[in-house]
C-alpha cells in the first residue's frame, strides 16, 4: 500500500481519511508558547501593550500569530493589530510592511512588543526599526523561523526571540519513518518538531545552520 508522511504543514482531515504521520510544528501551540517564553523572559505585564502582524481573513494560515496573541492577551497584554492589506505579500517584500508598521508606533510610542509572523519579516526588524527611530533593543521583536537576516538581528540588539522549526527533523524523520513502515510495519510518526527557541543566550550555536539555509 501507499505510505505516506507530511512534514511542515499538517493536514489532519486528509490523515484521519487516509492515514499517515507528521513531522513539524504543531502551529497553535507553537505559537501559544512563544507568547508564553516572551512573556517569561521580557516581564511583560497588565497594560502593555504589544504590536501582532496577522493576516486575519486566512485564519488558517494564522494559528502561530494567534496562539502568541491568545498567550499574551492572557498577560493582560494590550494588542495593537496590523492587518497586511489584501493581496500585498509582505514575505516576499517585507518592506511593503513599513507604512503600517510606522503608523502603529506612531499612534502607539509606548509599545514593548512586536510579533512578526514569518522569518523574512522578522529578518527585516532592523530596517523596520530604523525608519520609525527605534534603538537596538528599545522595543523587543519576535517571530517564527531562522535566516541569516535573523541571526544578525540577535547579534545587533534588533532581535530578541523566535521559535525555531527544526527543518532538519522535519527532512529526516518523515524518510526514517516510511522506512520503518515499509520495512518493520511501524506506524508512521507524528513528531511536533515546533518546541524549540532561539535567543540572545543561544543563537550562535545555530548560526552556521541557518546561515546555511537550514531554517
Amino acid at each position: 500500500g501507499i505510505i505516506m508522511m507530511y512534514q511542515n504543514v499538517d493536514v489532519p482531515d486528509v490523515r484521519a481519511k487516509f492515514g499517515g504521520g507528521y513531522v513539524g510544528a504543531q502551529l497553535g501551540p507553537q505559537g501559544r508558547a512563544l507568547g508564553e517564553e516572551a512573556v517569561r523572559q521580557f516581564g511583560f505585564k497588565e497594560g502593555d501593550k504589544a504590536i501582532v502582524i496577522v493576516n486575519l481573513t486566512q485564519r488558517e494560515r494564522a494559528q502561530r500569530e494567534l496562539g502568541v496573541w491568545e498567550a499574551l492577551e492572557e498577560a493582560g497584554v494590550e494588542i495593537i493589530h496590523i492587518q497586511p492589506p489584501s493581496g500585498a505579500d509582505w514575505g516576499a517584500d517585507p518592506n511593503l510592511g513599513i507604512p503600517s508598521i510606522t503608523a502603529a508606533f506612531a499612534a502607539n510610542p509606548d509599545v514593548k512588543l512586536i510579533v512578526m509572523p514569518g522569518g523574512q519579516m522578522l529578518g527585516n526588524t532592523q530596517t523596520f526599526f530604523e525608519t520609525v527611530g527605534i534603538e537596538p533593543e528599545a522595543v523587543k521583536s519576535i517571530g517564527f523561523d531562522t535566516n541569516e537576516d535573523i541571526m544578525s538581528g540577535f547579534a545587533d540588539g534588533w532581535i530578541q526571540l523566535t521559535s525555531d522549526q527544526q527543518p532538519f527533523l522535519q527532512g529526516y524523520l518523515p524518510v526514517l519513518s516510511i522506512c520503518q513502515t515499509a520495512k518493520f510495519g511501524l506506524a508512521p510518526m507524528s513528531v511536533d518538531t515546533g518546541a524549540g527557541f532561539i535567543d540572545v543566550t543561544n543563537y550562535q550555536q545555530v548560526q552556521d545552520l541557518a546561515n546555511a539555509g537550514y531554517r
